[in-house]
């Protein structure tokens, strides 16, 4: 049984394609993860997202431990038996909801105790906690539990942040190492933290390193800083981690952030982004985001995208802007499951360009090229 083992298979400058290894099949890298909050990637079955090209999808450690609980998905036979879903799954640990959804929050070197969205009550989350929930769970990627901290915020509290983030980190590993079998057959994954200050990152990457972890995220972004702030950070962030394991960008993010990130050798990415759009009418494209409320579709016949090989723009069951305008407009749920079957579908194809241009050598030329058509229109919905 392999328990995880990574391979770069190529380089194009410090982007990498290559492949991880787990027991329950090969994630190729440049991977994006889409998001099964609930047990359920929104609005699709399990074997369309695998048929849109995902080895991986992620899981949400937060939402899962307050409905239905992590216990009761234990008891019957663990997540991927619960939501049909056979190939690996990696659980966030709880962090970034804990920070953006509840409310009177306290934190303490213990944890951090907060408010239930769903019905007020109190709950505990710690570095234990957390990786006894993705054990019951039965993840195959848990991630360690850590503060998050939204930008901008004065040094101080970044750095206190990522000092605690940092202690938890190796709590985090004694609980999931204490996992018996669960922690024989998965793997843990260390965040790295520190803002947008070079000096705090490069002290977590050698706390974290001198901890150890099969995987290394990075955090803290795509909360509030802005593109431009984001890449100065992974200019350097990616160098700062260990080069033979893999890199995680969490929460990110549109199309051309994940291209500029995986141009700065980052090999992992998750976000809502291609679901929640779906869900609101938003398409994304080569042409860029479409509006699909937008009066200009409702006479349309046009797929969303030409250069698209999913089953809504082609095939026999293709779908045009026309239908698909009609179908938002009148709020009926086959809108939002068609749009994020497309996008699902549009980020996996991504990807994909990704690790054939990298391997081939071509990955500046790929992502110029991508970069202009995406961004021709400007950044918002047409």
């Amino acid at each position: 049984m392999t328990r995880f083992a990574f391979s770069i298979h190529a380089r194009d400058g410090k982007a990498r394609t290559g492949t991880i290894a787990m027991r329950r099949g090969e994630i190729r890298t440049p991977a994006f993860m889409p998001v099964g909050t609930a047990a359920t990637v929104k609005a699709m079955r399990a074997q369309e997202v695998r048929a849109a090209g995902a080895d991986i999808i992620l899981g949400n450690t937060y939402h899962l431990m307050l409905r239905p609980t992590a216990e009761r998905i234990h008891r019957l036979g663990g997540l991927h038996s619960f939501m049909g879903w056979d190939r690996p799954i990696l659980t966030d640990s709880g962090g970034y909801q804990v920070m953006s959804l509840s409310s009177l929050t306290k934190r303490t070197e213990n944890g951090v105790t907060f408010a239930s969205h769903l019905d007020g009550s109190r709950h505990l989350m710690s570095p234990e906690r957390s990786m006894e929930i993705q054990r019951l769970l039965g993840s195959d990627i848990v991630m360690a539990f850590d503060e998050l901290v939204a930008l901008p915020a004065p040094r101080e509290v970044v750095k206190d942040a990522m000092d605690r983030s940092m202690r938890w980190a190796a709590r985090s590993r004694a609980a999931f190492d204490a996992g018996g079998d669960h922690a024989a057959g998965a793997a843990l994954f260390g965040i790295q933290q520190g803002g947008l200050d070079e000096r705090l990152r490069a002290e977590s990457a050698t706390a974290l390193r001198a901890i150890g972890f099969d995987g290394y995220a990075i955090g803290g972004l795509a909360v509030g800083e802005g593109q431009p702030a984001m890449f100065g950070v992974l200019d350097y962030a990616t160098g700062q981690l260990p080069e033979e394991a893999p890199r995680y960008l969490m929460g990110v993010g549109k199309p051309d952030d994940i291209v500029g990130a995986v141009v700065r050798g980052v090999d992992m990415f998750d976000c809502v982004l291609p679901t929640r759009s779906g869900r609101n009418g938003q398409a994304f494209t080569h042409d860029g985001p479409l509006n699909l409320r937008n009066a200009a579709h409702a006479e349309d016949l046009r797929p969303l995208d030409e250069d698209c090989r999913c089953p809504v723009c082609h095939g026999p069951q293709a779908a045009s802007r026309a239908y698909l305008h009609h179908l938002i407009k009148s709020g009926e749920m086959l809108g939002a499951m068609l749009l994020t079957q497309h996008n699902i579908g549009f980020y996996q194809q991504l990807m994909a360009g990704l690790r054939t241009a990298i391997a081939q050598q071509r990955l500046g030329d790929f992502a110029a090229s991508f970069l202009a058509r995406y961004q021709a229109k400007g950044r918002f919905a047409q």
